[in-house]
């Protein structure tokens, strides 16, 4: 038997009887829900919900059961969206000279284990052409300087238009976006930051964690907002370390743990397990 599967995503502000209007609503169509999880927040009065359920034919459609949920997402004010996990989200990957998180979004992408297709990949340097067109993905190389930024990012931005872009990923791309552009891509970018954010924001911060003595070092993956790497956090990996580690060592365990940590933020994204709460993110791993 053929089934088709979705995914509702909603928040909206916390009350009585949300869960029992979503599922009521859906059981009531004889449709099976198949995974569901929900969180009221107590700080900002936020309820966040989502909801996994499968079609069968002969049940209405994805439309008709849209069209059928517009009365309870007004009566509770809700934000929402329907996804077809059929669908697989189309990201763009940008990257400079440091390949570790491309390579490991390019092996998950080849072997379906992570749902994406990936257009095209961008970088600011020509170094990774052949590792990429490898995988039979077009590789645009877009050089910036101060000079050409604006031009640079226009051209980035008219592919994420031309491309049919869901999400773009800054795969350890060495470049401060712009305002325009992170505002053009509020929400659907995700950056990888080697640091355990809030601390040792900017540039070299794993030097700058070896020089506080740390014992733990991180990477987070975030939203790109226009706040260098303030925006709201998807996901962060650590590991433990001591006085003996070197630097050097300090950039070499980070890359695992940021190639790690950005996959699972793309998977996160992609299945549409994040959903905003203000400055910061709901995010339903399992």
């Amino acid at each position: 038997m053929t089934t088709n599967t979705y995914v509702l995503s909603l928040s909206c502000a916390d009350t009585t009887g949300i869960v029992a209007a979503v599922t009521g609503y859906l059981s009531g169509l004889g449709i099976f829900i198949t995974e569901s999880a929900n969180f009221g927040d107590p700080e900002t009065g936020g309820f966040f919900q989502r909801t996994v359920f499968r079609t069968t034919p002969g049940q209405p459609s994805i439309a008709e059961i849209e069209a059928g949920f517009r009365d309870i997402a007004h009566r509770f004010g809700m934000r929402y969206r329907f996804h077809d996990t059929a669908v697989k989200p189309r990201v763009l990957i940008m990257v400079s000279k440091f390949d570790h998180c491309l390579n490991d979004l390019l092996y998950r992408y080849r072997t379906g284990s992570l749902p994406i297709d990936i257009p095209a990949v961008v970088s600011n340097h020509p170094d990774l052409a052949r590792v990429v067109e490898w995988h039979g993905i077009p590789y645009h190389f877009l050089p910036v300087t101060k000079d050409t930024k604006a031009e640079q990012e226009a051209a980035v931005l008219e592919m994420v238009e031309r491309l049919r872009i869901d999400l773009v990923v800054l795969a350890r791309y060495m470049q401060v976006l712009s305002d325009h552009m992170c505002k053009a891509l509020s929400w659907r970018c995700i950056n990888i930051h080697h640091s355990f954010l809030p601390s040792f924001k900017g540039a070299r911060p794993y030097h700058q964690a070896h020089a506080r003595g740390v014992k733990i070092i991180g990477a987070t993956a975030h939203y790109v907002t226009a706040d260098l790497d303030e925006g709201p956090i998807i996901e962060q990996g650590v590991e433990r370390i001591d006085h003996t580690f070197t630097p050097e060592d300090f950039v070499s365990i980070g890359r695992d743990i940021e190639s790690v940590v950005l996959a699972r933020a793309v998977q996160f994204h992609v299945e549409h397990r994040v959903i905003p709460n203000g400055s910061k993110t709901v995010v339903f791993r399992r």
